[in-house]
């Protein structure tokens, strides 16, 4: 697997997920990301070598410095890499994990109904940030 960093591998099937990566593309002032699907193979990779199921994809996860952050802990990251107003959210450290991951899977239990099936497409800019 190529040593990409910050990496966003979300649920590309997703209509919530898509929203939130063209969000951080949106966001993404210092053109620091790079996404992969879950369902992609560089996802899949990533799941095996991590020793994670291949056929779950409700969690979020972010690939920095050589290490990967699972659920609200990606969220925390992917707000301090994006820096400014955004890194406010490293202050929701102070909760207690089993406090975090209850907010992430009530959303992500939900975010099919959130938001339902759309596709995100992205500009041929954009394009250049996907990993296959």
């Amino acid at each position: 697997m190529n040593n990409y960093n910050n990496v966003v591998l979300y649920d590309g099937d997703c209509g919530f997920c898509n929203f939130w990566v063209q969000w951080i593309l949106n966001n993404d002032s210092h053109d620091r990301f790079k996404f992969a699907s879950l369902q992609s193979e560089y996802g899949q990779n990533f799941l095996k070598n991590q020793e994670l199921p291949t056929d779950t994809f409700d969690t979020l996860y972010f690939i920095k410095d050589g290490m990967y952050y699972k659920k609200m802990y990606a969220v925390i990251k992917i707000g301090e890499t994006l820096g400014g107003v955004y890194y406010g959210l490293f202050s929701l450290k102070v909760l207690p994990k089993f406090i975090l991951n209850k907010m992430y899977d009530t959303v992500a239990d939900n975010r099919k109904k959130l938001a339902g099936e759309s596709c995100l497409l992205p500009t041929s800019e954009q394009r250049k940030k996907f990993i296959n």
